[in-house]
């Protein structure tokens, strides 16, 4: 990895234009600006600086450049991750979940088995945990639902570092997140070449201003789940190599849950017996990752998070605030109780319904059918976080889709719930959202009928 990179990006930051190096600096001042002096109630700030970084990132992409200025802006996305090593998380709190389920796995006490608010009503008993920190949680009364992978991330964080922010355990924290990010800019760049791409589709992922801010600098896994599901990805399409394909998978579904729902489109490109393998070995990894911090309380709080994410949290949402102003209207109440559960199966099934419905079932077309999928799942969520887009923006990558382009751009609309005194959603945001990124997305799928394209077909285009 290191040769092919260094080699490509050093040449590359000798064969561009000065305008190349002017518009680098700019990224730079944007991203230093949300990355170390933006709060998240700074909204104008916040507007001020994200608005120009999101136009710039489009602006470079519809230039037109040589194959040397992409691995020089290659070469910068990186660099614009590295800045961001030491700034604190300006635009959000989940941090501190991070911290405290930390302390408790440093103390030998797994993060599941019991609130924030039993360890509050206690005393804090717990080094490391204090009334301070306990009041920046947002989530005191929920179970933890982070998997194992971030709970090892929690628990180094903290090793070398007992105070609250900023300190080491924070860039303790984004290290791996960074790591892991550059790993998926080189893994993208062998899946772009391989299947015959243009590399400079890597844009789209590697400069886009939501992954820089909201993965690197605001900490969020989605960025550990995405390098490992890429390098899953590429062991089997590049190496042919099961084994180490499915610890892979599994290790990016014990960074975040979500691959799980990608793993029924994998049946009819490995067969039913390589995939009743495969995901043997992904079980099994999965129950070794999570044999260290569970216990017979496990099932029951875990799984009272999950059923509390489906039934009580709301933001951002689109299908699902359309189908609750309904209920309000019929029942007088809010109905995310009964509603929330039965949009969750309704996902489930239909992602199953369309893995096996598939009209070409070859590597190459997976990332489409799982950009169908991931989308399928946050139109009925009833909560959908900016960092929530990375995953649907890596996949279109290897698409004709780019709807989620927009949506990483309109999403950042949401930030404006944080600019009163205290928090309200605006749902004229979501409005503006939804509309966008749904009547795009629309546009597309008529553009390429118009074409003669299907939603399976897609053409290869030489890097």
């Amino acid at each position: 990895m290191s040769d092919f990179f260094l080699k490509n990006i050093f040449s590359g930051w000798r064969s561009v234009s000065p305008v190349s190096y002017g518009l680098a600096a700019v990224l730079l001042f944007f991203t230093v600006g949300l990355g170390y002096f933006t709060e998240q109630n700074n909204t104008a700030r916040f507007f001020w600086l994200s608005v120009p970084f999101f136009s710039l990132f489009i602006f470079i992409n519809l230039w037109e450049t040589k194959k040397e200025e992409i691995w020089f802006y290659i070469g910068v996305a990186v660099l614009l991750r590295a800045v961001l090593l030491f700034a604190a998380p300006g635009l959000s709190d989940d941090v501190y979940r991070f911290l405290w389920d930390g302390y408790l796995l440093q103390a030998g006490v797994s993060p599941f088995e019991h609130l924030p608010s039993f360890y509050a009503e206690a005393g804090f008993p717990i080094a490391g945990h204090s009334a301070e920190l306990y009041a920046e949680l947002n989530s005191p009364n929920y179970y933890t639902i982070y998997p194992p992978v971030a709970q090892f991330t929690f628990l180094v964080s903290v090793l070398f570092d007992t105070h609250i922010l900023p300190g080491t355990a924070v860039i303790l924290l984004r290290l791996p997140i960074l790591l892991c990010e550059i790993g998926s800019i080189y893994l993208l760049v062998r899946l772009l070449q391989h299947f015959r791409y243009p590399l400079k589709n890597i844009y789209l992922y590697a400069l886009n201003p939501l992954i820089i801010i909201e993965l690197t600098g605001n900490l969020h896994f989605e960025g550990v789940m995405i390098f490992f599901f890429l390098l899953a990805f590429y062991f089997l399409v590049k190496h042919k190599k099961m084994w180490q394909s499915a610890v892979f998978a599994a290790l990016s579904i014990a960074s975040k849950l979500l691959p799980l729902l990608f793993l029924s489109f994998f049946i009819r490109r490995l067969g039913w017996k390589k995939s009743l393998l495969y995901f043997t070995i992904v079980g099994s990894v999965l129950v070794l990752l999570f044999a260290p911090i569970t216990g017979s309380f496990f099932v029951a709080h875990f799984g009272e998070s999950l059923d509390l994410y489906f039934r009580k949290f709301e933001f951002n949402a689109s299908i699902y605030y359309l189908v609750r102003a309904v209920g309000y209207e019929i029942y007088g109440y809010n109905i995310i109780q009964k509603v929330g559960p039965w949009f969750a199966a309704l996902t489930f099934f239909s992602i199953v319904i369309a893995a096996f419905s598939e009209k070409k079932s070859d590597w190459k077309s997976l990332p489409r059918v799982l950009l169908f999928a991931i989308c399928v799942y946050l139109l009925f969520a009833t909560t959908v976080h900016p960092w929530y887009v990375a995953l649907p923006l890596v996949l279109c990558l290897f698409t004709r889709f780019r709807f989620p382009v927009l949506w990483s751009g309109v999403v950042w609309l949401t930030y404006a719930n944080y600019g009163g005194a205290v928090y309200e959603e605006k749902m004229w945001a979501v409005v503006i959202e939804y509309s966008l990124v749904i009547g795009y997305a629309i546009w597309e799928l008529f553009l390429m009928h118009g074409r003669g394209k299907t939603v399976y077909e897609i053409d290869a285009v030489t890097a």
